[in-house]
């Protein structure tokens, strides 16, 4: 079962934290340099223009009502509470159904070995004092959150954020060679998956080989959990 966000919790923010300078020139610098220094800040709004839609990332997520039928049962048993849990968080409800079948596949008990807690496995220090985190709502809140910040630090791209929630976020601003197999493993499942949502399709290949490989026990204990017959 993949264990979300074990890394340090410092290292989350190092790609949120990291801001780098426009190389512009102060608005203090000599007026014989003022023709550079408004070339400079046309640059830097150039670069900060929106990204025409025909350039824009087959990755990007897209919002959508509903949820896919590609996901297990017991990820389905979850389908409404998804849709209004992601909503809440700005997040595409087909997205947060992909964390929640890699993570727990719907068990609201589950538990990783690293600690990381129910239906979105999600550790401990994101909570506050006080807080169930076996509570479907309180862990949804957090959790989704959580990719919502990914989201945004990846600029909307789902197979970055995906990377994020697993490894934390820090690993976006990083190169791939550099993550870890459990999150390149995150990745390699977690992203077709949502492009198969996206898509429209009644099944995922994706779904279907996690689960032979990963997630049949997860799944039969989320079933056991919730009471769903075999």
């Amino acid at each position: 079962m993949p264990r979300a966000r074990t890394i340090n919790q410092d290292d989350w923010q190092t790609a949120a934290d990291q801001q780098q300078g426009s190389g512009c020139l102060s608005l203090y610098s000599l007026p014989i340099f003022a023709v550079a220094l408004i070339t400079c800040l046309l640059t830097a709004l150039s670069f900060n223009a929106p990204i025409p839609t025909s350039a824009q990332s087959a990755n990007t997520t897209t919002s959508s009502t509903s949820l896919s039928p590609i996901f297990t049962r017991e990820v389905q048993h979850w389908a409404n509470d998804i849709v209004r849990w992601a909503t809440a968080a700005s997040v595409d409800p087909n997205l947060a159904a992909v964390v929640m079948q890699i993570e727990s596949c719907g068990d609201p008990r589950a538990t990783s070995s690293a600690g990381a807690m129910g239906l979105f496995q999600v550790m401990p220090f994101h909570f506050y004092f006080g807080e169930n985190p076996y509570n479907p709502e309180t862990n949804a809140l957090r959790g989704l959150g959580y990719l919502s910040r990914s989201l945004q630090t990846s600029q909307g791209d789902a197979r970055l954020a995906l990377a994020g929630y697993n490894g934390g976020i820090g690993v976006i601003a990083r190169g791939e060679w550099t993550w870890s197999a459990q999150t390149k493993r995150y990745v390699l499942y977690g992203a077709p998956m949502y492009e198969d949502a996206r898509a429209g399709l009644a099944q995922s290949t994706y779904v279907q080989d996690w689960y032979a490989k990963y997630g049949v026990s997860l799944c039969n204990q989320a079933a056991r959990r919730l009471g769903i017959s075999p």
